[in-house]
This record gives structure tokens, sequence and C-alpha cells, in this order.
């Protein structure tokens, strides 16, 4: 089987895109840094410009300290159980492991366990690194924030905040990537082979072991995600509680000492928690597919570009989503406040139309003519397109499921009107209505994603399946840097207040938060949905080489995407029966 582009342009693909991506995050935060942490208020005297200047300082060094210190605890318990998961995941694969070497001194010797053990270990420090560099990034921009929304004009406070979550994006999505691929080139200097076997291993056997890297990223993202949100939501709700309703004082005061660990908590679970955990949906997606790739003997015979075609795609993203962050900060600048919210909705569907035309290219270049799936329910013959319509599937997918949870979480649209107005009559009726609105949000957004799912199993079986969630998250750089535009807005807007800065300032950073919140919640909801994707997908893992599962048989779309259907449209008639409860109640 002839491809058009083997092993040696996917090397200098992937490296080209990872150091592309590494250059542009340094590149952005070499831009941020250009802005100097001192107070231009109009107007002002020397000597308040000065004491404003110390405040900001003071005020971000708190900040910078309390998410250092949350991380340091945090990461210092995420060690402990590295080094035990480490071990037992080492001796439970090495106590199940056929190619044990016994020897009297190694009697459990297994070279799977040690591989799958060093790929964990490679996916939770990344993992750190990930959430670590977003934190830093994160906490030294947002008072560089503040200080730009004093200038007239809202691009330059956007571009602070925009620069700073494409940072976190690229060097993230970047550095993911290319640890992940250097380990596979080792990896395959133990299993090499023309024909993917030697010593009696495999691609496939391989492929096993670096899923590893995916274990060790959600292991991760467990602490960070799960963690760091507890503490922020605690500390939000906590400076809420005592600032509002005891003494009745606006959000941000001066006076409230709990806005410290309010806006350390934006930084320790919306970016480093976010981050960790879109970073171990990023390694688990991949990994799955690649371990369907090797286990394919078509893609195999064709190639080392052939099997690690999702890595291409992903890396594809990388420059894609690079060209799109121009069109925010170059084409089309942020003149006024309408002009946000368009701009960050734009990134998301110019990224989706950049993308699908890419992802038939890389199908065209690097996969054979002609190939059979090893599946689960059939082993169709697949091609090129059909691989990128896959791939698309998910592109698209999330590209819809991201429109529809902007329309239900946006003030410019009715739903939120709607909930605002069942407000005016009382708590109950606000969470009767949001309830219902919330059921009814979903409706759309699962359609879509059984559709993605039938399309891409019908085409590839599991393999299109894996192939959908990595094209959801082909676009992950761009995802991550409007998730961490937003906690940069947020607290800038709370350095501001506790600074006491002019109100056309905290104005400014409030507005320009408030039209994040949106569309960071359609990147939310299209990662909720790449769970489902990345689980069904994971199935093939749990397939012996030998002996397939009796089960899958069974396995079918229509039947799969039926059930799904009828559930969630059960959850369509309930949400109707509340949103008519809530209307009766107002």
């Amino acid at each position: 089987m002839t491809v058009m582009f083997g092993e040696m342009e996917a090397h200098i693909f992937v490296a080209a895109c990872c150091g592309i991506g590494i250059i542009f995050g340094i590149t952005q935060f070499l831009i941020i840094q250009q802005v100097d942490i001192k107070s231009e208020g109009k107007g002002e005297a020397a000597s308040l410009q000065e004491d404003k200047t110390k405040k900001l300082n003071e005020i971000y060094n708190l900040i910078t300290e309390g998410a250092i210190a949350f991380l340091n605890k945090e990461y210092s318990i995420v060690g402990l159980f590295m080094t035990i998961f480490t071990v037992a995941l080492y001796f439970m694969i090495a106590l199940g492991a056929e190619e044990k070497i016994y020897t009297p001194e190694y009697p459990y010797l297994s070279p799977s366990g040690m591989f799958t053990a060093i790929a964990f270990v490679l996916g939770a420090v990344t993992s750190i690194l990930s959430g670590y560099i977003g934190m830093r990034v994160a906490v030294y921009s947002n008072v560089r924030t503040t200080i730009s929304a004093q200038k007239a004009g809202w691009s330059d406070c956007f571009n602070v905040a925009f620069r700073a979550g494409g940072v976190m994006g690229f060097v993230l999505c970047s550095l993911g990537i290319a640890v992940l691929y250097i380990a596979l080139l080792c990896y395959k200097l133990y299993f090499n082979s023309p024909n993917g076997e030697v010593k009696g291993y495999s691609w496939e056997l391989m492929m096993d072991c670096i899923s590893g890297y995916g274990l060790g990223g959600s292991s991760i993202a467990l602490f960070g995600r799960v963690g760091g949100g507890i503490y922020t939501k605690a500390a939000d709700v906590g400076a809420d509680l005592v600032g509002k309703v005891v003494h009745n004082i606006p959000e941000d005061d001066p006076r409230n000492p709990a806005t410290i660990a309010d806006n350390v908590g934006d930084n320790v679970g919306d970016v480093a928690g976010m981050g960790a955990d879109l970073f171990g949906s990023f390694a688990e997606s991949t990994c799955a597919t690649l371990v369907i790739a090797a286990a394919t003997p078509a893609l195999v015979n064709a190639g080392w570009g052939a099997v690690v075609f999702p890595l291409l795609v992903s890396s594809s993203g990388i420059i894609v989503c690079l060209v799109t962050s121009f069109f925010a900060t170059h084409i089309w600048k942020v003149e006024k406040e309408a002009d946000v919210e368009l701009t960050l909705k734009l990134q998301l569907i110019i990224t989706t139309l950049l993308m699908v035309p890419a992802v038939f290219g890389l199908g065209y270049a690097f996969l054979p003519e002609e190939f059979q799936i090893v599946g689960v329910a059939a082993n169709p013959i697949a091609h090129p397109t059909d691989a990128a319509v896959c791939v698309s599937c998910g592109v698209v997918g999330g590209l819809i499921i991201g429109l529809i949870t902007e329309y239900y979480t946006s003030n410019t649209f009715n739903p939120v009107k709607e909930v605002a107005k069942a407000c005016i009559s009382g708590a109950a009726t606000n969470v009767i209505y949001g309830l219902a609105l919330g059921y009814l949000s979903v409706i759309i957004p699962v359609f879509v994603l059984a559709a993605a799912i039938y399309t891409s199993f019908r085409l590839c079986d599991l393999y299109g399946v894996a192939l959908t969630a990595v094209g959801m998250l082909s676009t992950l750089a761009t995802g991550l840097t409007i998730d961490a535009y937003g906690p940069v807005c947020d607290n800038a807007g709370g350095i501001a207040e506790m600074c006491e800065l002019e109100h056309y300032v905290r104005e400014k950073n409030r507005l320009v938060g408030c039209s994040r919140q949106h569309n960071s919640s359609n990147w939310k909801g299209i990662c909720n949905r790449i769970s489902c994707t990345r689980v069904i997908s994971s199935l093939w893992c749990f397939r012996h080489p030998s002996r397939p599962f009796e089960w899958c048989q069974y396995f079918r779309a229509n039947d799969f995407c039926f059930l799904v259907n009828w559930c969630y449209a059960t959850i369509l008639v309930l949400s109707f029966n509340n949103e008519g409860c809530g209307c009766c109640s107002l």
C-alpha cells in the first residue's frame, strides 16, 4: 500500500508544528511582558499614581503567592500518588503480561510494565507542567490586563488577556504533542521493525504501553480539576457570602480579605485545573486512536505516518488556531464592547472552517488509498475520505454544540433573559426555570453527538469514533485560549476593584469578562461531549489481540444511537413540563 508521504515527512510535520506553537506562545508572552506594572490613570497626580502602582504590585504579589502555595501543596500530594501508583501499575501489568523475562535475579521483569509505567509518569509530569505554566502566565497577565484597561479603547485590554490565554493554549498543545511523539519515537527503537514486529513484540503492544500517557494525564487532571475546582467555588461563594450578604459591600471590595482567595481560585481552578483536564482529554483520545490504528494491519503496513495520523491532525490544529488568532488581534480588532463576544465566537467558527480542509489534505497525504479496519461490529474497508469525514464530524459537531451552548448561556439571547425575569418572583422560580432550560439545552447537542458517533462508526467502526474525539480536540489551542482568557479578565476586574481604580477601568474589565462567560461555556459544552466519544473509543483497549470480546458482536451503532436519543427525548418532555411549572409560578 503506497502513501504520498511517509515517516520522515511525519517527523518533520509534527516537529515543525510543535516548534512553531511553542515559539508563538513565547512570542505572545514577550508582548505581554512589555506592559509595565504602572498605573496610568487619567488626570491623576504623580503621587496618587505612585500609590496605586504600589497597591497594584501588592495585590498582584498576593495572588501570585497564594496560587503558587496552593499548587505546591497540591502537587506534593500528587507526587506521592504518582510514586505509589507507578509502582502499582508496573506490578499489575508485570503479573499479567505474557512477555515477562524470567531470570533468577529479576523474576518480575516486564518490558510492557516498565514502558507503561514510564508513559504514565510522562503523562502525569506533562499534565503538571501544563497546569503550572498556565497558572504562572495567568497571574502574570492579570495585573497587566488591569493596567491596559486604563488606556483608551478596548483593544489593548482585550489583546493582553487574549494573548495570555494564547500562551497557555499553544504551549500546552505543543508540549503535549511533542512529549507524546518523542516518547513514541523512543519506544519505537525497542519495538522497531519494517513490519512492526521484533522479538515477538509489535506496534500494537507499543501503543498499549503508550496508553499509560493518557492515564497519567487523566490522573493528574482529577486532582487539578476537582481539587482546584472545589477550592475555587469555596473561595468564590465564601467571598460573596461574607461580602454581599453579611456586610452588604460590593464584590472584590478591598475591605473583604476573602477576595484574594477568590482571585487565587480563578487561577488554580479555571486555569491550572482546566489545563490539566483538557490535556488529559487530549492524551486519552489520542492514545485510544493510536491503539486502534496499531491493531489495524493495513495502517501498520502503510507506514508510520498512517499509524500516527491522529497526532498529525492535532499538530495541524496548532497551525490552524495560530492563523485564526490573528483575526482577533490584528484583522478584526476589538473596538467596542459588542466586538468582544463576536470576536471570540468567530474564533470557533474560523478554526472549524480552516480545520476541515486541512484534515482532508492530511488524509490523502498520509493514509493509504484503501485500508481494512479491524473493528468490533465489522471489518469495514475505509478510504482517506472516510477517515477525514470522521474527524470532520468531530470538528463540525463540536462547533454546533458550542453555538447551541452559547445560545443558552449568552445574555444576548432569550434563555438567559427569561431566567433573569424568573428571578423577580423569587428563588424558587429561578431554580425551576433554570433547571428546565438546563435540561432543554442538552437536547440538540446530544442528537448532534449521536449523529457524529453513528456516522463515524458506520464508516470506520471504533477507529472512526476515536477520530471524532480527536477532531473535537483538534482546535484545543483556541479552546484553551478562550478558557484562560476568562479568569485573566476576572482577576483584572478584581484587582481594579481592590486597588480602587477609576470606575471605567472596573466596568471595562467587567464587561470584557462577562462577554467571555458564554464563549467559555461553548468549549466546556464541547469538552463534556468529548468524554462520551473518548469512552466509546477506549472500549477497544479492553479487547485482547487474540480474543475479542464476545459481546462486541452486539455493539451496533443503530441500537446505540437509538438508546441515547430515546433517553434524551424523555429529558426533553420533562424539561417542557418543568418549564411549564416555572411559567405557571410566574
